[in-house]
């Protein structure tokens, strides 16, 4: 089973390049972020014309999350991190899709830093965790999926030293990371790839995606129940160099069904 992740960077005005990869590429269980669309306006019928179940968190111009379905039906579970009531930003939707429990986030950007935003990224980072955690106790394999807005480690950013004040790469949220990462969370990418130069954006400016000056911000966290259900893991990079394309590249990993 192929399981991505993708922040669109506003799906109605990328639906060809989102339709496109969907039609190629053929994965079973998607993440979307960004949509940066209403409820009302996201576009259900073409994504059901490439036979994908979906279900979406809307807001109109900013953050929204999606998960797709093409192997069952998509039971929602949650949408909106618990933790704060008043906390109105489409950020998260979690749902059960194939007996895996799909977490589909958007975390806070956070800049400038400091200042509310980032403070906000902060607590969004806390809930996050602390939700984490409740979820590790469910007794079904669980996914955290979706754009973090963290570079972890230096590997994980072109020139770190240029990224130092930045809410992406700030102490704070790297900190907050592997407090995540260490309840028992697996990062995929990680696993497969442990010292490779691998990005998931590349800004639109200054030629970033033709130097390959990028940062790798969207992340797969695995509960243990996927512990030798991994076999692959990669992004489709090649998506971030198409014509009106997101500034995000699909990331996406291979699952066994079962052991």
């Amino acid at each position: 089973m192929r399981i991505a992740t993708y922040n669109v960077n506003g799906i109605n005005g990328r639906l060809p390049v989102l339709l496109r990869w969907l039609s190629e590429t053929t994965p079973d269980i998607v993440c979307l972020q960004e949509l940066k669309a209403p409820q009302e306006k996201f576009p259900e019928q073409a994504i059901a014309d490439l036979g994908y179940e979906a279900l979406w968190h809307g807001q109109k111009s900013w953050n929204g999350v999606a998960i797709l379905s093409r192997v069952g039906s998509i039971s929602e579970v949650r949408r909106g991190l618990p933790g704060d009531p008043e906390d109105e930003h489409s950020r998260y939707l979690e749902a059960d899709v194939a007996g895996i429990r799909v977490c589909c986030l958007y975390l806070p950007n956070g800049n400038p830093a400091p200042g509310p935003k980032f403070e906000y990224k902060l607590r969004w980072f806390d809930r996050l965790n602390d939700h984490a955690a409740e979820l590790l106790r469910i007794d079904m394999p669980v996914i955290l999926a979706g754009d973090f807005n963290v570079m972890p480690t230096d590997k994980d950013v072109y020139k770190p030293e240029r990224w130092q004040e930045d809410a992406l790469f700030r102490p704070e949220v790297r900190e907050a990371f592997k407090s995540l990462v260490e309840q028992g969370w697996t990062d995929a990418i990680r696993t497969f790839y442990p010292d490779e130069i691998i990005y998931t954006f590349w800004d639109y400016f200054r030629n970033a995606y033709g130097r390959n000056a990028g940062l790798r911000i969207d992340h797969f966290l695995l509960s243990p129940q996927f512990d030798g259900r991994l076999v692959a893991a990669g992004v489709d990079r090649e998506v971030r160099g198409w014509e009106k394309t997101s500034d995000h590249a699909p990331v996406w990993i291979d699952v066994l069904d079962n052991l």
